[in-house]
């Protein structure tokens, strides 16, 4: 790789470069040597260069580093060693650890649970089709408060998408929590997350995975490293939380960080080569366990933890915009007009603070039939891309 420089120093019977003033002068000439002794021209020190955007090679460096002759090598290796180490160990780490920020699922800190879930199964080997889709679990498992319920497995590629009975909301600090049923602290099936404000356009949390990726990790291997990985769901061991903060999606056009109405969990497909690798925010591969080709393959969803979310109880409710709604009282069919921006989506709100109704659409007036629901009080809800907008509805029959 290195061309021999004239006038280079010549190594000793020892294979090592004298070390004079004038040597250290000229360290460049050190790499102009190709030897096994002289860590610098080894092809293999390439390596610590960039294994993918922003990570090294560090356990490499540090080997390097002890056998390593010369001081400047030495110095050399070192600084690529405590780089890498500050790369690497950029994010919170593992439950027990300082740093975690793993949430309990019996914390204190959630006020609510997914109330629906739609599971769109993935391959249990997206390079193998044939041995069909995951199988394991029921949508419905995912449901509720985690560890209730056996989990459902999203296989390759899966998804699920979950809703709730208020929207959640940018309060301070995290806002919500995505379980999986991890065995080990570094045994990590991983998933994207993507939030929504209307159940149609969805945007993805930025992830990244700093975790080598030269080396497929093995169905069983526990080789993950939380502290590498941020933004995806399942980086925590059963009954902690992976913690999410919408304050990080507030710049997202098209999304309302305080009224999310749905949750979407997609399995990352942790194979490192293309055409299936999952790609982070940096453009790497995500490397997880590859291939899980069985019924429970994928991410194992076990629940979604809620933090913060609207307040929507009828005697706490304060509006922001005012509605058009009419007339009212009513008993068969309401008319709302929105008369600023069109209609996005429409939930009607009973007086226990539940959404007994959702509609989602793109119009500047609707129709709402309630001659279905009991007499009583209830908040008509509407969100925008932007705001949300309210009014009082009594429904008298």
């Amino acid at each position: 790789m290195f061309k021999k420089r004239e006038g280079a120093k010549v190594r000793d019977k020892s294979g090592n470069l004298p070390i004079t003033k004038n040597a250290l002068a000229k360290k460049g000439s050190y790499m102009n040597k190709p030897s096994e002794k002289n860590c610098l021209t080894s092809n293999t020190a390439l390596i610590c260069s960039v294994q993918n955007t922003f990570s090294i090679n560090f356990i490499f460096c540090f080997i390097k580093y002890v056998e390593c002759k010369t001081t400047f090598a030495k110095h050399f290796f070192l600084f690529l060693f405590l780089l890498s180490s500050k790369v690497f160990s950029q994010f919170h780490g593992a439950v027990g650890s300082a740093n975690t920020n793993a949430i309990h699922k019996d914390s204190s800190i959630f006020v609510a649970w997914a109330k629906t879930c739609v599971v769109n199964r993935g391959w249990q080997n997206i390079a193998n089709t044939g041995l069909g889709y995951t199988n394991v679990g029921i949508d419905s498992n995912a449901i509720g408060k985690a560890g209730e319920n056996p989990v459902v497995s999203l296989g390759d590629g899966g998804f699920a998408i979950l809703t709730f009975d208020k929207p959640i909301i940018n309060g301070a600090g995290y806002d919500f929590a995505v379980f999986e049923n991890s065995f080990s602290n570094y045994f990590l099936e991983l998933a994207f997350v993507e939030v929504s404000s209307d159940g149609v356009n969805y945007f993805r949390f930025p992830a990244t995975s700093n975790t080598q990726h030269l080396t497929q990790i093995g169905p069983y291997d526990e080789l993950g490293e939380p502290e590498k990985i941020n933004n995806l769901a399942g980086k925590y061991r059963v009954f902690y939380g992976t913690p999410f903060d919408l304050e990080e999606m507030k710049n997202n056009n098209g999304l309302n960080v305080n009224a999310i109405t749905h949750i979407k969990i997609i399995d990352v497909v942790g194979c490192i080569h293309a055409p299936y690798a999952s790609i982070d925010v940096n453009s790497a591969p995500i490397n997880d366990p590859y291939p899980t080709d069985f019924g429970n393959g994928g991410f194992d969803l076990d629940a979604v933890g809620v933090i913060h979310q609207l307040d929507v109880g009828i005697n706490e409710f304060t509006a922001n915009k005012s509605l058009n709604v009419f007339p009212n009282p009513a008993n068969k069919i309401v008319l709302i007009q929105n008369p600023e921006k069109k209609l996005m989506n429409i939930q009607l709100i009973n007086s226990a603070g539940n959404s007994v109704y959702t509609w989602l659409g793109d119009t500047n007036q609707f129709q709402l039939n309630v001659e279905e629901f009991p007499s009583g009080m209830y908040y008509i809800l509407m969100f925008d891309h932007q705001n949300y907008y309210t009014q009082k509805l009594s429904i008298i029959h």
